[in-house]
């Protein structure tokens, strides 16, 4: 079931009807779940249904014709805002929130939210992307939007895991959970958006997606894919030489340009790759998982007694993730994580 154009989310439709349905839609939201996986669309069509002029807001069915619904679409309705991290900047900006030095509390997203909306009985709605990156600044800016909401205001803070979140925020907000997508809805979306060759590497890209549109684009990247085969021929060799690696992964992040933001979301993409690897190898040990892939079944034998070591691996892989986040020096991160990677392997 679609629910306009939005798959694999039906649970959370009927939430936010039940409460649309009673009058007692909440002020302050946390959607949590992996990236990739709709959170964001949802976020706004959410909004379009709420400032939809044509349908009533407890139908939860937006026209997607009239003036509001085409501004909300466009990202130009005077009630809606949307707010993401910069992709050169670790965290989201203060100024974004409440205005530069000279203008606090004057600009930004907490001034905008407090306003009256521009039509009348009408809401005003803000989103706010990449809420993982919120640092200890940021949160303090949105704490008395988040205790004192503005009346008939919704906040929406999009993020992937509430361990991510600063208590402040946690604390504050109704937390809506988005499970990872089914692999069939997957593979449909990859056929319908042209990503694949056909139904077949649909299937086997949306198996290894971990229900993530955003991975499984990825996957069906073939640079990413021929890389993939490097990596995860080195990493089921629990001694593998982590100098050779560092450096086929440095120069595969080199091919990336020298801009820093697509050399980032490269080394993001293979340290996901390898936390993949370690994530379904722990599968198998621990249960024997049927459909694994051959080249987990092959490193299960070599892993056989390693159970600790790759939870260990896959806790480290994690960790990387967030210090590329956080602007750490690439060349020393993925030296240091290859060798912490290869100790672990040869410690089992």
């Amino acid at each position: 079931m679609s629910w306009h154009g939005i798959l694999g989310h039906d649970a959370v439709v009927e939430r936010f009807r039940r409460a649309l349905g009673r009058g007692r839609l909440g002020s302050s939201f946390l959607f949590i779940g992996p990236e990739g996986i709709g959170k964001r669309m949802f976020a706004h069509k959410l909004a379009q249904a709420l400032l939809c002029q044509a349908r009533p807001e407890a139908a939860l069915d937006p026209c997607e014709e009239c003036p509001a619904c085409l501004q909300v679409m466009a990202a130009a309705h005077p009630d809606f805002q949307t707010v993401a991290k910069p992709d050169d900047k670790s965290f989201i900006p203060v100024e974004l929130l409440i205005g530069d030095k000279e203008h606090r509390m004057r600009e930004g997203l907490c001034r905008n939210l407090s306003l009256r909306p521009m039509v009348a009985g009408g809401r005003k709605i803000a989103v706010v992307d990449d809420a993982d990156f919120f640092n200890a600044e940021g949160a303090n800016c949105l704490l008395k939007t988040l205790e004192e909401p503005p009346p008939r205001s919704v906040l929406i803070l999009i993020g992937t895991s509430p361990a991510r979140q600063l208590p402040t925020i946690r604390s504050r907000c109704q937390l809506i959970r988005f499970e990872p997508l089914p692999a069939e809805i997957v593979a449909e979306l990859l056929l319908a958006r042209g990503l694949v060759a056909d139904e077949a590497q649909a299937r086997r890209v949306a198996q290894s997606s971990e229900g993530s549109l955003r991975r499984a684009e990825e996957l069906a990247d073939p640079d990413l894919t021929a890389f993939r085969g490097t990596l995860v021929s080195r990493l089921a060799d629990p001694r593998f030489d982590p100098l050779e690696l560092a450096k086929l992964t440095a120069e595969f992040v080199d091919q990336a340009g020298r801009e820093a933001p697509p050399r980032r979301r490269r080394l993001r993409q293979i340290v996901a790759e390898a936390a993949s690897f370690y994530r379904q190898l722990l599968k198998v040990l621990g249960d024997g998982s049927a459909g694994a892939d051959a080249e987990i079944l092959r490193a299960v034998e070599r892993w056989r007694t390693g159970w600790a070591a790759a939870a260990h691996c896959l806790e480290r892989c994690l960790d990387a993730a967030e210090q590329i986040d956080r602007n750490a020096n690439q060349a020393t991160l993925i030296e240091c994580w290859l060798d912490d990677l290869a100790q672990a392997g040869s410690a089992q």
